[in-house]
């Protein structure tokens, strides 16, 4: 039976939460981008997440794993030690629709290779993966880690699920952020390459493919974009206009 927490002292956890939460929820509408959120969610999880006293956050690129965060260098390592064995909550989560839970590396673990290496090398005792999906693609995980034994609880998991949820809605909301700046840049540099046609065609008399080719022409010849080449014949016309 767990040993009920005194009303203050839950109170207290329920404020710090509350305020971690709040932190959290402020990079979304500070327009951060995804290494500020990955590192805010990592720097959060011992404070949100009982028993947790470091947390990763690794991602799935192509057929390999990366850690895109880390509290600690603990939590880092593990990663390491995680990639190197191809075991472990991590890996596991990302493949599969539940939580992976050890309290107690050491009792017998369903990562044995892993956990031969992590109770060699590190303090932790204890870990948790949970899946990040972000617009419906499973992309990672976030580890959580203990130093103590049965530390992490069934209360763990579940303000684990709560934390990686979180994550995911913040790392979906940087996504289309992104896009739309790309979005928007790509709008810009379409306009400036019409622009550019323009005023070479007007120029010389030449067609639009013509001017087309010029500006391919110039921008493979000189190195650079398409659209800094239009974006300077533009401003060279306007400096001779003026």
């Amino acid at each position: 039976m767990r040993e009920r927490v005194p009303e203050p002292a839950r109170f207290e956890a329920v404020g710090k939460s509350a305020a971690t939460f709040a932190a959290l929820a402020d990079l979304l509408y500070a327009g951060q981008d995804f290494g500020h959120v990955h590192q805010a969610v990592c720097d959060a999880a011992p404070r949100l997440v009982e028993g947790c006293e470091h947390a990763s956050l690794m991602l799935r690129e192509g057929s390999r794993y990366v850690t895109a965060a880390a509290s600690d260098e603990v939590a880092a390592r593990v990663d390491e030690f995680e990639r190197i064995e191809n075991e472990g909550p991590c890996v596991d989560a990302i493949v599969s629709d539940t939580p992976q839970f050890e309290t107690d590396l050491a009792a017998g673990s369903q990562w044995p290779r892993l956990s031969r290496r992590v109770l060699a090398h590190t303090p932790v005792r204890g870990a948790a993966g949970f899946r990040l999906v972000i617009l419906g693609r499973k992309v990672g995980a976030l580890n959580l880690f203990s130093d103590t034994p049965g530390a992490l609880t069934t209360t763990s998991v579940e303000q684990g699920i709560m934390l990686a949820s979180f994550a995911a809605v913040a790392l979906a909301a940087v996504h289309e952020h992104v896009e739309a700046e790309t979005l928007r840049a790509g709008l810009v540099s379409n306009r400036e390459i019409g622009k550019a046609v323009g005023l070479l065609m007007a120029f010389h008399n030449i067609s639009e493919n013509q001017a087309m080719e010029i500006l391919k022409t110039t921008s493979q010849d000189m190195n650079l974009k398409l659209a800094t080449v239009a974006q300077e014949i533009v401003a060279h016309h306007h400096r001779k206009v003026t």
